[in-house]
């Protein structure tokens, strides 16, 4: 029924009313072809797809009865607490060994049975077990595993071809695309989550190459080693870590690159083993001043600090304090970018670099060999600091890291940033928590590689009048975790 209003307003208004009803129905017949056509569009097609290809990975191993408390599997069932309680009650129970078991994820990349997860997923593992899609459980074989980029391949034998994901394209990955994580949360069976490419190129440590894809698709333990996949079912990503002050999934989860791992994994079931690009160096990070006594215009490059004897980079001219520009035609941005494209480099290939020296810039060939176990300090550590040489901050005390001191306080080779030594009572440092054998990974949301350079984004968030700093921690029990320390009371 038309009010009053609009039988007043005349022809005009009939004709809007007309209009109105048209409009109406349209939308009204456009939602009753929705409801009896096709389904809106969603990822019920590839996880179809994909969940035939993903798999649950069950590691076994066997620990000393008693160990250490803290030598606590990575990833636990529901219900381990409880059998341990158990059997420790059980009468004239002494048993010499227990074995502790584990759950992560994993993909099938090959028909023939190769299996693509996570090296921490199967790091000391006795037994590793495959459950296919169809329940079929197969001992896998483990035919390599890579440390410093936490990746490892498996082999199983299933007596008939298997379904497999195809890698896809992460280079085209953009922010804001949807992408699907396939994965084994908290040991509750195989399940898909859904987001989207939160961010690309983050660095939290997690790697020694670290150029991950954040997502906001929900990841938590048991995922480790799972497939992201984008709309058109390709692995773009393989899920490594999330970012939690609980240990839970609030959105912030990191996946390794396809276009990274794709090539690790093709390397070990070809060598047994990654082989990377290696040309003997040491670097540190380029400062503003450094930049500018060099006339770099602003700070760019990685910093030569030495030079192995008998390593490519000295065969190829390279010298200390070079700073390195571009490598195999690419452009170097920081010590970080260096040591990524260095080892994405074909070992044997002979590459053009460009270094800034203070008489100019040169351009260099230099032949890239492998790294090894012995040469991975000269590429991924810092140049060690003067003795005696700490830093003081905040109520803490900072060094560099060297091969010496991740050794002493068990840090692991892929964790970059600053080592707290000492931390002084009282302060605010102190009463967060911070202890000897933290690393600081940034500072005010920037890495830091050096205790200069932590002084320096202390300092001039102290000139931007803010009362406090936000750090990023990663702690000796492994967490990693965001702390604001007061600018006033260190």
């Amino acid at each position: 029924m038309l009010s009053m209003r609009q039988v007043r307003s005349g022809a005009f208004a009939s004709v809007r009313v007309v209009a109105g009803l048209c409009f109406a129905l349209v939308v009204v017949a456009a939602a009753s072809r929705v409801a009896v056509g096709a389904p809106l569009p969603g990822f019920a097609d590839v996880a179809e797809t994909a969940l035939p290809a993903y798999v649950d990975i069950v590691v076994r191993q066997r620990v000393p009865a008693r160990a250490n408390a803290q030598a606590q599997p990575q990833q636990q069932g529901p219900f381990d607490q409880f059998f341990r309680d158990f059997f420790d009650q059980l009468p004239n129970a002494q048993p010499t060994e227990r074995t502790q078991q584990g759950i992560g994820s994993g993909f099938i990349v090959d028909k023939s049975g190769i299996v693509v997860t996570n090296n921490h997923v199967v790091e000391g593992a006795d037994q590793v077990t495959v459950i296919l899609h169809d329940g079929t459980r197969l001992i896998a074989k483990v035919l390599g595993r890579d440390e410093l980029g936490d990746l490892a391949v498996l082999k199983v034998e299933a007596g008939h071809e298997l379904p497999a994901l195809r890698w896809g394209n992460s280079d085209t990955a953009r922010v804001g695309d949807w992408v699907l994580a396939v994965g084994n949360p908290l040991g509750q069976g195989r399940s898909v989550s859904v987001g989207i490419i939160s961010a690309r190129g983050r660095n939290i440590g997690a790697t020694q190459y670290d150029d991950l894809i954040q997502t906001d698709a929900a990841i938590n333990r048991g995922n480790s080693g799972g497939p992201l996949l984008n709309g058109d079912g390709e692995v773009v990503g393989v899920t490594i870590a999330i970012l939690s002050p609980t240990g839970n999934s609030i959105g912030i989860g990191f996946s390794i690159p396809a276009n990274m791992a794709k090539p690790i994994v093709q390397q070990i079931v070809d060598y047994g083993r990654p082989r990377r690009g290696w040309v003997g160096v040491r670097v540190q990070l380029v400062t503003d001043e450094l930049a500018q006594s060099l006339g770099l215009g602003r700070a760019r490059g990685a910093l030569i600090g030495s030079v192995s004897e008998d390593g490519p980079a000295r065969r190829g001219g390279v010298v200390p304090g070079d700073v390195i520009l571009s490598f195999a035609g690419r452009e170097v941005a920081d010590t970080t970018s260096l040591q990524r494209i260095v080892a994405e480099t074909q070992v044997d290939a002979t590459v053009d670099v460009l270094v800034a020296r203070k008489d100019g810039q040169k351009n260099l060939k230099v032949k890239v060999g492998e790294l090894t176990d012995t040469a991975v300090a000269a590429l991924t550590s810092p140049a060690p600091p003067a003795a005696g040489n700490r830093t003081e901050a905040l109520g803490m005390s900072l060094t560099a890291l060297t091969p010496e001191l991740r050794q002493q306080y068990g840090v692991a080779t892929r964790t970059m940033g600053v080592l707290v030594t000492g931390v002084t009572a009282q302060t605010d440092a102190a009463l967060r928590r911070i202890q000897p054998g933290d690393v600081i990974m940034e500072v005010g949301q920037k890495e830091v590689q050096s205790p200069e350079q932590v002084l320096q984004l202390v300092e001039q968030t102290r000139t931007e009048n803010r009362g406090s700093v936000l750090i990023l921690l990663r702690q000796r029990n492994g967490e990693m975790r965001f702390v604001a320390l007061s600018l006033e009371r260190g």
